[in-house]
């Protein structure tokens, strides 16, 4: 197994309600999910290959709950990703050299049926985690927004976390509310909806911890 490791931020949103209870092992909102992903790389390997600063996004649909498969996949990976980064970013994206079921990659990838050719586009990508903002807008292809959630009444910033002891992705994450526009071959849109940010740091094996587990 070629060893990898990828500290970056993440910012998701999905079509499901705040709190999305896919983090919680019930079924989502809808009863179907559609989800958009992005990665900024801060600090990352694939074997020998570097993948500092490069980023990556991750367009995502299944027709009902992720465990009963039949997903599509699309991934859009850093233009300037040279030849062997664009190889490694695609292969950790796709669950390959990760032990099984370690990563929400390997589950992503299992669960899906169609992974359609990747782009390679320019991906302007900021993430804020602690301040629960962020965008990922790709020319063409991908319009997100995300911000905190606020509070219906007096309009003043509401900060949730969902912390995960054993999990597949993150430790905590801190959850805002997102909007999505895609295009290309799986279009999404939604409004309002579930979104997440958290600092993620992952391995062949899973979340490389930062904490003792409680």
């Amino acid at each position: 197994m070629i060893p990898w490791e990828v500290q970056a931020d993440e910012f998701v949103t999905c079509n499901c309600a705040y709190g999305c209870p896919c983090q919680f092992n019930a079924l989502p909102t809808h009863g179907f999910c559609q989800a958009v992903a992005g990665f900024a790389i801060k600090k990352g390997r694939f074997g020998d290959t570097r993948l500092d600063g490069l980023n990556a996004v991750a367009v995502l649909k299944w027709p009902g709950p992720i465990h009963e498969g039949k997903g599509q996949a699309f991934a859009i990976i850093d233009e300037r990703a040279s030849a062997a980064q664009r190889e490694a970013l695609l292969a950790i994206l796709t669950g390959k050299e990760t032990k099984p079921l370690a990563t929400m990659w390997f589950v992503f990838a299992a669960m899906t049926e169609t992974m359609h050719p990747p782009a390679f586009k320019r991906i302007d990508i900021a993430i804020d985690v602690e301040a629960r903002k962020g965008h990922i807008r790709i020319d063409g292809l991908v319009d997100v927004r995300g911000e905190p959630i606020r509070n219906p009444v007096t309009g003043a910033e509401h900060r949730p976390r969902i912390d995960i002891v054993g999990g597949f992705e993150y430790e905590i994450a801190e959850i805002g509310s997102g909007v999505a526009k895609t295009s290309g071959p799986i279009p999404l849109t939604f409004d309002k909806t579930y979104a997440q940010f958290a600092h993620i740091h992952l391995n062949n094996n899973g979340i490389v911890p930062s904490r003792k587990a409680a």
